[in-house]
């Protein structure tokens, strides 16, 4: 599933990488299902989602 970013935020996991809104998430590869669920919903250190499924 593509997936999009809708806050900026600095990802702790992928080397501080700096994400801004809309861009793609992630910025290679596939994701981690565990990693995609913290930053969709609120269980991250900012609190609030992160990044969104696009619906292609």
């Amino acid at each position: 599933m593509p997936y999009q970013v809708i806050k900026d935020f600095k990802d702790l996991q992928d080397d501080n990488h700096q994400y801004r809104a809309g861009d793609k998430y992630p910025r290679a590869g596939r994701a981690k299902k565990d990693r995609v669920e913290e930053l969709s919903g609120n269980d991250n250190k900012m609190g609030e989602p992160l990044i969104q499924e696009v619906n292609e």
